[in-house]
């Protein structure tokens, strides 16, 4: 009689933060179920695989050792047979087991489940029913592990004023309380932190306060405080914030400090949230990702009273928040007459070398010139060299641009700048409306098969049926659109047409010169002309479409 040879096993746990359990005692709690299921039948553990601190929500492809496991099963030499799992519910989430059991049967590795009583048979209807209610069973505890937790950290923080951890706001440093009021945390010798002001910091914070209700901007208390050699809160702070340069204050840094209500000495929760996305629409097996994203005011959860030592009281505090509501809704800006609007023949087309950003219009002694203007602070928090302004006086450039735009229209070249004009229309193009009609239909499609790959996945039928109807009937309007007749369309002009109108022109150097700066400023942008400043060298580089001639000027402050 022969002894049967002992069966190798892979085990596989989960475990993470959110089942509030240690991970050690959870891997023995579960290896032990494993063990006592497949001792009786002559089998034995192999290899472990067991994750901790990864969400029951991440799929096994996601999931480090589950994703090793898989890796393993397509290997003919894995050195097992059959994989137990410790507890389903932990290890499937929604509707991972459909997703995932396939590939054992594929490979043919058994999979055996302490609920199951042994193997899973995958032509079992009774075995896919009860691991699909594990399933739901592990999405439901998660749910309400989440409303639990959400729903006693707000109470928390509403009415014993409690901090949840996280980082402290500029300003206040943390502090040791004593023992956790939690018993079982206690005892592992945890403690209950608060926030106390910062001596270094906290006179920042009312220096911020002060100086923007005597008046001050944003911008201009950024640039103070820079300018002092005040670190700003990512340089004070570089342990946390070493994505961050930390040279210079910004605007939105000092917009935080004075919308903080932590500052009034109260505890603030819920300032931001997690969404679960979608990590790929086109692959819903791929589950979904955390984005982090700011709640309304109106959701944040303050303390009742005062749990900490206040940096600025409420008077204070809300007199920058109706301040900075007047700015945001203009309603402190006096209401000036605005004298006509200048004319710049150059509008939107000249770019700074430096930082690539468009210049800006600007009349000085009734001249048109065009700034740059690029805070210094704000050049060395992004590593660029830039001067304070840069200023570009239009005339400069006006004379040499017609020059050098007139040579393409020279006797020797207006035959090639005419074909040149002539190749670069567009074809007969649809109007807009049908081009909008088109996508439309695009995506249209693309939406209806997102929703049917979300039916596959197990999404709820009623809710995805009307989400089905309403985008084909938004489909049929766009069919409806496209089959309208179209009247709009441009039409090609011809070489003969083109020639015509070039010649009929004569000088072009004088037509630029003596055309209105509006109709001008329209000639060069349907030219598709872009103008590149250096400041360092004062010169300008052009680019212009109507043909293959393109080519740097020269100095523009004296001679070209």
């Amino acid at each position: 009689m022969t002894t049967p040879q002992p069966k190798p096993f892979a085990f596989y746990g989960r475990v993470s933060t959110e089942d509030n359990q240690d991970p050690e005692s959870s891997r023995s709690w579960q290896l032990t179920r494993a063990t006592t299921l497949i001792q009786p039948h002559g089998g034995h553990i192999a290899a472990e695989y067991f994750d901790i601190g990864q969400s029951r929500s991440l799929p096994w492809q996601r999931r480090p050792h589950a994703s090793r496991l898989l890796a393993a099963l397509r290997d003919p030499r894995r050195g097992f047979s059959a994989v137990v799992v410790g507890e389903p519910h932990r290890a499937f989430y929604g509707n991972q087991f459909g997703l995932t059991v396939p590939l054992f049967t594929h490979y043919g590795v058994e999979l055996w489940v302490p609920e199951i009583g042994g193997p899973i048979d995958p032509d079992n209807e009774a075995h896919e029913l009860v691991m699909s209610v594990f399933g739901g069973m592990s999405k439901g505890e998660r749910n309400r592990i989440k409303l639990r937790v959400r729903t006693a950290m707000a109470a928390q923080t509403l009415l014993e004023g409690r901090y949840l951890g996280g980082r402290p706001p500029y300003g206040y440093t943390l502090q040791d309380l004593g023992p956790h009021p939690n018993p079982a945390k206690a005892a592992d010798g945890k403690r209950l932190r608060g926030l106390t002001p910062d001596p270094q910091t906290a006179p920042i914070v009312r220096r911020i306060f002060h100086e923007f209700l005597a008046g001050s901007g944003l911008f201009a208390i950024a640039e103070g405080l820079t300018a002092n050699h005040v670190p700003c809160p990512s340089a004070y702070d570089r342990a946390r914030n070493p994505h961050r340069s930390g040279i210079a204050w910004s605007k939105s840094a000092v917009r935080v400090i004075l919308t903080n209500p932590r500052y009034t000495g109260r505890q603030v929760w819920n300032k931001q949230r997690t969404d679960e996305v979608l990590l790929d629409v086109d692959d819903v097996a791929l589950g979904h990702t955390g984005v982090m994203r700011w709640n309304p005011r109106d959701k944040w959860v303050v303390s009742k009273e005062i749990t900490h030592s206040p940096i600025v009281d409420d008077a204070t505090f809300q007199q920058a928040q109706t301040l900075l509501e007047r700015h945001r809704r203009g309603l402190d800006i006096p209401q000036r007459q605005r004298r006509a609007r200048n004319p710049y023949v150059f509008r939107g087309l000249i770019y700074c070398a430096a930082c690539q950003r468009r210049m800006q219009g600007q009349y000085n002694h009734g001249h048109p010139y065009y700034r740059c203007r690029f805070p210094q602070e704000y050049a060395l928090a992004n590593e660029v060299e830039h001067p304070r302004n840069v200023y570009l006086r239009e005339d400069a450039l006006t004379d040499p641009l017609d020059t050098w735009l007139a040579t393409a229209f020279a006797p020797d070249r207006l035959e090639k700048t005419i074909t040149a004009m002539t190749d670069a229309q567009l074809g007969n193009q649809p109007s807009p409306a049908i081009a909008a009609a088109r996508a439309t239909i695009a995506e249209c499609d693309a939406k209806l098969e997102r929703y049917r790959a979300a039916l596959d996945a197990g999404a709820d039928p009623s809710v995805v049926s009307s989400w089905i109807a309403q985008t084909q009937a938004e489909r049929t309007r766009a069919e409806t659109d496209l089959h309208t007749p179209d009247s709009a369309a441009p039409r090609r002009m011809t070489h003969a047409e083109i020639a015509t109108l070039v010649r009929a022109l004569g000088d072009i150097v004088t037509v630029l010169r003596d055309a209105d700066p509006a109709d001008k400023s329209e000639v060069y942008r349907q030219l598709g002309l872009r103008l590149t400043y250096h400041p360092q060298t004062q010169t300008v580089h052009a680019e212009a479409d109507l043909s293959a001639h393109r080519g740097p000027m020269g100095c523009v402050r004296g001679g070209t």
